[in-house]
């Protein structure tokens, strides 16, 4: 029984350092967010590190899909797509380990509610549709999933898939702008 308490005292320890590690990169990203776009002169590697910096904020957005498709007019599209869409996956880890940290505080909101309701009946759906399309319940999405411990590969393999094709579709967006003011 004492070692049952250890154990869960532990795992709250690393809950609470976790979240405060996440909220404490949340404020850090907005605070040097003019700095963070400069990667994207590095070509695919600072797409990639943009999109998961961009990524990693919970439930205050930072501009990716722009610069995605400010890249993909500039970069080959499908290569832009795969670079932002698994940064923006690799970021959205932030949600998730926030979710699995931090559950008693949201837990009592109404959109957290839905949110589990929709997890628990469609999760795998739920994570793909929310990544693939740009809302801002993903982040949400993303803390319910580590509420309930959906297996984190699972999380990533979705969510990489999703942002994806999301990405593709933005990466495109740019090129067709690109083509529509020449």
């Amino acid at each position: 029984m004492k070692k049952l308490k250890n154990k869960e005292l532990w795992l709250n320890i690393l809950r609470g350092v976790i979240l405060i590690i996440v909220i404490a990169l949340t404020v850090y990203l907005i605070l040097v967010r003019d700095k963070i776009q400069a990667l994207q002169a590095y070509g695919y590697p600072g797409i990639f590190l943009f999109s998961i910096l961009a990524n990693a904020t919970i439930l205050i957005p930072v501009p990716g899909i722009i610069v995605t498709s400010a890249m993909g007019a500039v970069f080959k599209p499908v290569w832009v797509a795969v670079a932002s869409g698994a940064g923006a996956a690799l970021g959205e880890l932030s949600g998730y380990l926030a979710g699995f940290s931090g559950q008693a505080i949201i837990e009592n909101s109404e959109r957290y509610q839905k949110m589990l309701g929709w997890m628990k009946k469609y999760g795998d759906i739920t994570i793909l549709g929310l990544a693939f399309i740009p809302n801002p319940l993903f982040d949400l999405a993303g803390i319910v999933a580590g509420v309930l411990k959906m297996p984190i590969w699972k999380f990533l393999l979705l969510c990489i898939v999703g942002k994806i094709l999301k990405m593709m579709l933005f990466a495109y967006l740019g090129v067709g702008l690109l083509t529509f003011f020449q």
